[in-house]
């Protein structure tokens, strides 16, 4: 009985092994348009596909970003200043996407674009603080698939959204973790109503990894400029402590976070080259044995635990 058992999961282990390692085919003929490739992800992404043969379309915010990307890539990349905030440019860079895939159309479509700040206690910011990651994140992701999403189906091909573990456990106030909320939202009914066409769609959940959006220097600033314009009542009711206990944290995330890019990359070429792609991909040991689990556990667990190891307000009960 036992003998059986251990041969039926040693075939199911192989069967695994071997539709995980399965690769679309003339990978060297797809075209695949990424966001964000200033830095980070987007751009260690761009220069790995670019060594794999595949005609990468790199979107940078700036001519500086795109031009650096250039000297390190080969011939085939070609790069196009987009931001995802603006409709014009969105209109423009899908002109320039559709001239250069014809009718093959779009194999991978990489919404990787996003901004971390500003972020802290909800009670610190206003509506627009909310509205300047929402713009970026999730209405400017939202607006380049829909622009974009014609041409993917043209060639019946990926759309990849970054989402993040703070899309599945909200651990800090601000635009963030409702952003990355929403990409998980619109990926999942984005995937079930192009599963029709023979488009598949992948969300990236990276844990914490050293980029620009969690950059200590750049959040510890921003969080001094949110404390600055609070009002008086709640710099009272926070305190001096509070800001500089949350500054502290702040700046040692740099040595919490992991500096392996390639871990998240990986997850992207994955859902974008092979034959049968995940849904989700948790990227990092943080994501899959912490923020996973933590986020199947019950509420009331989750609100406990972080109470119990969060700092406190000046003025809490």
């Amino acid at each position: 009985m036992w003998l059986y058992l251990v041969a039926l999961v040693g075939l199911w282990t192989l069967l695994c092994f071997f539709r995980e390692r399965q690769v679309v085919s003339h990978l060297q003929d797809k075209y695949v348009f990424i966001t964000g490739c200033d830095s980070g992800f987007g751009n260690l992404e761009a220069r790995q596909l670019d060594r794999r043969g595949m005609r990468v379309l790199a979107a940078c915010l700036t001519e500086k970003g795109a031009e650096e990307l250039r000297n390190k890539t080969s011939d085939r990349l070609e790069t196009v200043i987009l931001d995802v905030t603006k409709t014009e440019s969105i209109v423009a860079a899908t002109q320039w996407v559709k001239e250069r895939v014809g009718n093959r159309g779009l194999w991978g479509l990489v919404n990787n674009a996003g901004i971390s700040t500003p972020s802290g206690p909800n009670e610190w910011m206003n509506k627009q603080d909310f509205a300047n990651i929402l713009d970026v994140n999730l209405l400017g992701m939202i607006e380049v698939t829909l622009s974009m999403l014609p041409l993917v189906r043209k060639a019946r091909g990926r759309v990849v959204n970054v989402s993040s573990v703070m899309g599945r456990v909200s651990f800090f106030g601000g635009g963030y973790c409702i952003s990355k909320y929403g990409v998980e939202a619109f990926s999942d009914s984005l995937r079930r109503e192009l599963s029709y066409f023979g488009v598949k769609v992948a969300i990236i959940e990276p844990g914490g990894f050293k980029t620009c959006v969690t950059s200590s220097d750049r959040l510890s600033s921003n969080t001094k400029t949110t404390w600055d314009k609070a009002s008086s009542e709640v710099k009272k009711i926070y305190g001096e402590k509070f800001l500089l206990s949350y500054l502290k944290n702040l700046n040692e995330l740099d040595q919490r976070c992991n500096k392996d890019l390639s871990v998240v990359t990986d997850c992207m070429e994955h859902a974008l080259t092979a034959c049968h792609p995940h849904t989700r991909y948790s990227a990092g040991w943080d994501a899959k044995f912490f923020f996973l689990p933590l986020s199947y556990m019950p509420t009331f667990l989750v609100d406990a635990l972080l109470y119990w190891t969060s700092m406190k307000p000046e003025k809490a009960l």
